[in-house]
C-alpha cells in the first residue's frame, strides 16, 4: 500500500536523468512528501526521459524487497503503484513460465511484466485494488490505471506540456502549477449528493480518473479508455439454492485472498451482516484469533457495540472498541486536510477514530463495505408504503396535480417534500431520495452569481442520465447499479481510503473483489431483495457462518448523532462558523437561507443535520485551501472546531475566481 505522485513533460530535457539533485527530482519528492501518511516506511523515485514518478510506501508484502519504483529487466518500463494485487502469485507463475525474470516477491513487479506481456490488457487481468502509474520509456508513454470499483484513488491535471498525477489532490497542489480555482458545478454536485463528481474535483483544473478506466498520455496528448464495467445482463439462470451455494464459495475465496499479508491484519466490525460475515470467514481461514475493532456512541439509536460484541464473542476475536463523543469533532480540521475537498458524509468521524484505534494493533484491516449496493441492503430500494398508496389511488393524474402544487407551497410546509417526490417518475424519485439540497432549495441557497454560472443543467439532471444505460433491467437492479457507480466509489470508498490512510493503515474490501461483484451483478433482482427482505441471497449464503440473531437485528447505518450534538454541545460551532463574517462575505450562499436552516435546526423544528454538516465542511475546507495563506497562517492552520476569533474583515479578496 502506497501513495504515488509524479508528472510527465513533452519536453524530455525538463526532467533530468540520474540520481543527483535536479529541479524535477526535487519537485516529485515534494509531491510525495505531502502524502507521507500513505506510506511512512519508504520512498522511491525515477526521474528521466521527461518523466518523474515517485511513491511513499506502507510495507505490506515482501517487506525487504518491495522498494518502488520497480522496473523490468532492461529498465525500459517503470511502475509505481498504490494498492494490492491479490492474484499476483498466479500471474507471477504464468509470467515466469513465459521467461520473465523476477528480482522481488512483491506484487508491484508482477504489474511490470504483465504489461510487457499483455500491454494495456494487463489491467483487466489484475485482481485487486490499485492506482497505477506506468512509464514506458521506449514509447514515451505514461499509463495511469484505477481499479474496477474505485477502491483506490487517482487524480490528474494537465497544465501546459505537463500532466501531473497523485493518489491525493494535495500532491498535485504541491506541484504549484495550477491556480486553486473553484469548480462551481462540482460545488453544486457536492451540495446535492455529499461528494464531488466521479470524474471531477472541487478544483477546476484537477480531475479524478474514474473506476475501471486507464489514461494514456503520449507526447502531450491524453486519452481515457474504459477497461471494465459491470456485466450488462443478469445472466444467471440457476436456482436460488445454487446461487447461494456459489456465492458462499466466491465470498470465502475473496476473503482468503484478501488476508495475504506480511504484517498484522484485523477487521472493522459493526455487528451488521456484512462486516460480521467478513469476520466469520476470516476466523474460518485463520489459525489465530482475528483482531476486531468497533466504534459506538452514547446515543442508543446510533450505538451498535452490543451487536459487535456478540459477534466478537461468537468467533472468539481479540476485540477492541471505543465510544465517540461530541468532543470527537476536534478532529474536523484533520478531516478537511485529508479529504482535500469538501466531503459531506459525517460518518467520516467514526471512520477516523476506528482507523486510529486499529492502527495501534494492526497495519491491515478488512471491512464489509459494498454489501448494500451489491445485494440490495438499503430500505430506499423498496417503495415507501405511503408512496405506493398515492400511486394506487391517484395514478398519473395525481402525479400531474402534485407537480403543479408543490412549487406553490412555501418552504417548510408539511407535505411539500412528499408532493415534490411523488410528482416524479421512478428515476426522479430515486435521485431525490439520495439528494440533500433539492433543485428549488439549491436555487434558494446559491447566490445569483453562482446560479447564473451553473445555468439550467444541474447535478441531478446528470444523475438521471445514468439510468438510461440500465433501462433493460428491473427497477431494483437499476437503483443498485446507480449506487454502485456513484455513492459507493465517491462517498463510501473515498471515506474509507482517506480515513484509513490518514493513519497509515490499509483497508481492504473483500465484498468488492471483482469476482464477487461480477457474480452479484449476474443475479436477478428477486434473488437479492423482495418487498419484505433485503440481501436475500447474501443472508442465505451467510447462514452457515453467522449466528441467526444477526439476521433479525435492526439495521443501523454507520451514522453519527451530530444533529443532537449541534443543538447542545456544538451549538456555537454551527453559528460561529456558518454565520460568521468570513463565511458571509464569500458570496456563494444567500445568508437568509442559511439563517433559516440554522434556526430551524437549532430550534428543533426541522432536521437539517447533513445540510449543516455539508455547509460546515465546505466553509472549513475553503478556509484551509482557498483563503489567503497569509491570513490562514496568521491565525493558525489548525483551528479547534473552526472557532478561533474571526476578524470582521480580512485583507484578502472575498473568494477565489469562479469557473463554470
Amino acid at each position: 500500500m502506497c501513495g504515488i505522485a509524479g508528472f510527465v513533460d513533452r519536453n524530455a530535457t525538463r526532467a533530468e536523468a540520474g540520481p543527483g539533485p535536479s529541479a524535477s527530482a526535487a519537485l516529485v519528492r515534494a509531491m510525495c512528501d505531502v502524502i507521507r501518511h500513505r506510506g511512512p516506511d519508504d520512498d522511491g523515485f525515477f526521474v528521466g526521459d521527461g518523466a518523474a514518478i515517485g511513491m511513499r510506501r506502507l510495507s505490506i508484502i515482501d517487506l525487504s524487497g518491495g522498494h518502488q519504483p520497480i522496473g523490468n529487466e532492461d529498465g525500459s518500463v517503470w511502475v509505481v503503484f498504490n494498492g494490492e494485487i491479490y492474484n499476483y502469485r498466479e500471474l507471477r507463475a504464468e509470467l515466469l513460465a513465459r521467461g520473465h525474470l523476477f528480482t522481488t516477491d512483491t506484487d508491484t513487479e508482477t504489474i511490470v511484466h504483465a504489461y510487457e506481456t499483455w500491454g494495456e490488457d494487463a489491467f483487466s487481468r489484475l485482481r485487486g485494488m490499485f492506482g497505477i502509474a506506468l512509464w514506458d520509456r521506449r514509447r514515451r508513454t505514461l499509463l495511469l490505471a484505477r481499479d474496477r470499483v474505485g477502491i483506490k484513488p487517482l487524480h490528474y491535471a494537465e497544465c501546459g506540456d505537463r500532466l501531473y498525477f497523485g493518489s491525493e489532490i494535495k500532491s498535485i497542489l504541491a506541484a504549484g502549477a495550477l491556480d486553486r480555482t473553484l469548480s462551481v458545478p462540482a460545488l453544486e454536485h457536492y451540495l446535492s449528493f455529499l461528494y464531488t463528481p466521479a470524474d471531477a474535483t472541487i478544483f477546476a483544473g484537477i480531475r479524478k480518473l474514474p473506476p475501471g478506466h486507464f489514461l494514456r498520455w503520449k507526447d502531450g496528448t491524453s486519452t481515457i479508455e474504459r477497461y471494465w464495467q459491470l456485466p450488462n445482463d443478469e445472466a444467471f439462470d440457476g436456482s436460488f439454492a445454487e446461487a447461494s451455494e456459489r456465492l458462499a464459495g466466491i465470498l470465502a475465496d475473496a476473503v482468503r485472498s484478501h488476508m495475504v499479508s506480511d504484517v498484522p491484519i484485523g477487521a472493522l466490525l459493526s455487528g451488521g451482516i456484512d462486516s460480521s460475515l467478513v469476520v466469520g470467514l476470516m476466523a474460518r481461514a485463520s489459525s489465530r484469533p482475528i483482531k476486531t475493532f468497533s466504534i459506538g456512541f452514547d446515543e442508543p439509536a446510533y450505538d451498535e457495540l452490543e451487536g459487535a460484541r456478540r459477534i466478537a464473542d461468537h468467533f472468539g476475536t481479540d476485540h477492541h472498541e471505543m465510544i465517540v463523543r461530541p468532543d470527537a469533532l476536534a478532529v474536523v480540521d484533520s478531516l478537511v486536510e485529508h479529504f482535500d475537498e469538501p466531503f459531506g458524509d459525517s460518518s467520516a468521524v467514526p471512520t477516523w477514530y476506528v482507523s486510529q484505534m486499529a492502527r495501534r494493533h494492526v497495519t491491515v484491516v478488512l471491512s464489509g463495505d459494498g454489501g448494500d449496493e451489491l445485494f440490495g441492503g438499503y430500505d430506499r430500494y423498496v417503495p415507501h408504503s405511503r408512496v405506493q398508496k398515492f400511486d394506487a389511488v391517484a395514478g398519473s393524474l395525481g402525479r400531474r396535480a402534485a407537480a403543479a402544487a408543490w412549487p406553490l407551497l412555501p418552504h417548510g410546509v408539511t407535505g411539500k417534500n412528499f408532493l415534490r417526490h411523488v410528482s416524479q417518475d421512478q428515476a426522479g424519485r430515486y435521485v431525490q431520495s439520495v439528494a440533500f439540497f433539492q433543485a428549488d432549495e439549491m436555487d434558494a441557497l446559491l447566490s445569483g452569481d453562482l446560479r447564473q454560472m451553473l445555468g439550467p443543467r444541474r447535478a441531478a439532471d446528470q444523475a438521471l442520465e445514468r439510468f438510461a444505460a440500465s433501462s433493460h433491467l428491473p427497477w431494483p437492479s437499476r437503483m443498485m447499479r446507480f449506487d454502485f457507480d456513484t455513492y459507493l466509489p465517491d462517498d463510501i470508498l473515498t471515506k474509507v481510503d482517506r480515513m484509513s490512510m490518514a493513519h497509515s493503515i490499509e483497508s481492504r474490501v473483500p465484498l468488492l473483489d471483482h469476482e464477487v461483484v461480477s457474480f452479484a451483478a449476474s443475479l436477478p433482482a428477486h434473488m437479492k431483495l423482495t418487498a419484505n427482505e433485503r440481501k436475500r441471497v447474501l443472508k442465505h449464503a451467510a447462514a452457515t457462518v453467522l449466528p441467526a440473531e444477526v439476521f433479525t437485528r435492526p439495521k443501523h447505518g454507520f451514522g453519527v448523532p451530530i444533529g443532537a450534538w449541534f443543538r447542545e454541545p456544538l451549538r456555537e460551532f454551527v453559528a460561529d462558523t456558518l454565520q460568521s463574517p468570513r463565511a458571509r462575505q464569500r458570496g456563494y450562499f444567500e445568508p437568509r437561507f442559511v439563517d433559516r436552516i440554522v434556526g430551524e435546526h437549532l430550534a428543533g423544528r426541522r432536521d437539517h443535520t447533513l445540510r449543516l454538516w455539508q455547509l460546515l465542511m465546505f466553509e472549513l475546507w475553503h478556509r484551509e485551501y482557498l483563503d489567503d495563506p497569509a491570513v490562514r497562517h496568521a491565525r493558525g492552520s489548525s483551528l479547534p472546531l473552526g472557532r478561533s476569533p474571526v476578524p470582521e474583515k480580512d485583507n484578502f479578496s472575498p473568494g477565489p475566481a469562479l469557473r463554470s
